[in-house]
């Protein structure tokens, strides 16, 4: 089981691809003398063959590290290739949706021979840990949601549910924040197939905090039980287990690739638990300090301004 994680620190010259052993960090690249192995995005892209090296290292880093209190981390994926977003995928939080629209929830999807959709997040959009989020001066309901992030390692075509986890290099954490006000187009029939806005709703930029690292794969045993929880100033408004996920990660890496391929460095982000803030009305401020937490992996920090 691996016993590390991988990071992208700021170096003083720009990111590069460092292993956190303990609560230590080495830069990868000095210690395995690879220039290539400097790029997160590099070693991501390699990796079947990254992996066994990055273990070896971990086993025994040498060289000098650096002490991880006083390293600057940044997104651990700097150049993301595509994220996909579940939507609508716990039930808990497809529940508390429904009451705040006055609506019945929808009946597991499953039962109708549904299969998980995902919406898109700009690379673009992403900030990483312990940066301040700027809200967007256009909206005034900046949601939060916690959502556990796959990072694909292998390209990924037509995969089965049974294979679809071989294909994951490993997990972080993501804060999927959605303008809400954006969410409808207005002035636009509710019945018109135009009427949802997903780029305004999804789409700004800090609106995709990812981090702070990627855990490797093998290091967590089942990505369907891991509790997960989100807090604003301390009080916590998420709090639940990725076994409410109505898809399973498994599910949704074989739909995806079923539509589309998938390639190493594309990430998908799971969907998200019940405690948003809509339905109390409650949105994100400035000076909001938010924290997502995810068993196994770590948190994830981010000022709003």
């Amino acid at each position: 089981m691996s016993t590390y994680k991988l990071a992208t620190y700021e170096a003083g010259q720009g990111p590069r691809a460092g292993i956190i052993v303990g609560d230590t960090l080495f830069d990868i690249a000095e210690a395995t003398g690879r220039s290539e192995d400097a790029s997160m995005r590099a070693l991501i892209r390699d990796w079947d063959n990254a992996k066994p090296r990055l273990a070896k290292l971990a086993a025994s880093p040498g060289g000098k590290g650096k002490p991880l209190s006083g390293v600057k981390l940044l997104t651990p994926l700097p150049e993301p290739g595509t994220i996909y977003c579940a939507g609508a995928n716990y039930t808990d939080h497809v529940a508390e949706m429904a009451k705040a629209q006055n609506m019945e929830p929808d009946p597991d999807p499953h039962t109708l021979g549904l299969t998980s959709w995902h919406f898109i997040k700009a690379a673009g959009s992403v900030v990483g840990p312990n940066e301040t989020v700027h809200l967007p001066r256009r909206s005034k309901k900046v949601d939060w949601e916690a959502e556990l992030g796959a990072v694909i390692g292998r390209k990924a075509t037509n995969v089965s549910m049974e294979d679809a986890l071989s294909y994951v290099a490993g997990y972080l954490i993501g804060n999927d924040l959605s303008a809400r006000d954006f969410t409808r187009r207005d002035k636009v029939h509710d019945l018109s197939p135009f009427k949802f806005d997903w780029v305004g709703h999804k789409n700004f930029d800090g609106a995709c905090p990812l981090g702070p690292w990627i855990v490797p794969a093998d290091a967590i045993a089942d990505p369907q039980k891991l509790a997960i929880s989100l807090s604003v100033n301390g009080v916590m408004k998420q709090n639940s287990n990725t076994r409410s996920m109505i898809f399973t990660l498994a599910e949704q890496v074989s739909d995806i690739s079923k539509k589309i391929t998938l390639h190493p460095g594309d990430i998908i982000l799971t969907g998200t638990p019940a405690g948003v803030g809509t339905p109390k009305g409650e949105f994100l401020q400035p000076g909001d300090d938010v924290v997502v937490a995810i068993e196994g992996i770590g948190e994830l920090r981010n000022k709003m301004a």
